[in-house]
């Protein structure tokens, strides 16, 4: 029920959570929203019935991180569960804090910084934008952020990517005076250096 889901998400520490939308008590989306603003960082799939786009948006923006609607295959469910839990490897190799400009990714710590403001991001958030900062200044397709970050092949119908893409802008660039994260017409994303030329 929502009302037991809810203390058992603050009270227990998880992998990742699997919440439906429509729970008895208390809405699968109030439920969500009332962890974030708990704290709890816990990676959220919503698996729900409700199909709509606004539905699929509101449950992102709400602080979902992934969203499968009824019926659904079971090997999809699994390889979106991977890609929730699946952190990239540390050390020989890796490099552990990542620099795009004045903004900084510790991967230890996993805390994300601009001009020495702390960014809170939700898992996935910080998933994609470690992509782009491995990445900066270069561009990115959807269908490779759908591949490396949401590890599923390229789905048309999904807003998953444009989704978190406006999420994380908001949160990256709308405090500071230079927009890092930028759209490139009719090719993709680009997280910009202070090298990158502007998009035309």
């Amino acid at each position: 029920e929502g009302r037991e889901g809810l203390a058992l998400a603050a009270r227990e520490s998880y992998d990742v959570a699997i919440i439906d939308r429509m729970l008895p008590e208390i809405d699968g989306l109030a439920i969500v929203k009332a962890m974030r603003g708990a704290g709890v960082r816990t990676p959220v799939l919503f698996l729900t019935a409700r199909s709509g786009l606004d539905d699929r948006v509101e449950g992102l923006e709400g602080g979902g991180d992934d969203y499968l609607v009824k019926p659904f295959d079971f090997p999809e469910l699994v390889a979106r569960l991977h890609a929730l839990t699946r952190r990239p490897p540390l050390g020989s190799g890796h490099d552990t804090v990542l620099r795009a400009g004045d903004l900084e990714m510790d991967l230890i710590k996993r805390v994300v910084t601009r001009s020495g403001q702390r960014i809170e991001l939700q898992a996935q958030e910080f998933k994609l934008l470690e992509y782009l900062m491995r990445n900066a200044g270069r561009i990115v397709t959807r269908a490779m952020l759908l591949e490396n970050v949401w590890e599923f092949p390229s789905d048309p119908k999904t807003t998953v990517v444009e989704t978190h893409i406006s999420r994380l802008r908001r949160k990256v660039d709308r405090d500071f005076g230079e927009e890092l994260l930028e759209t490139v017409r009719g090719a993709g994303y680009r997280l910009r250096t202070p090298s990158t030329p502007r998009s035309g």
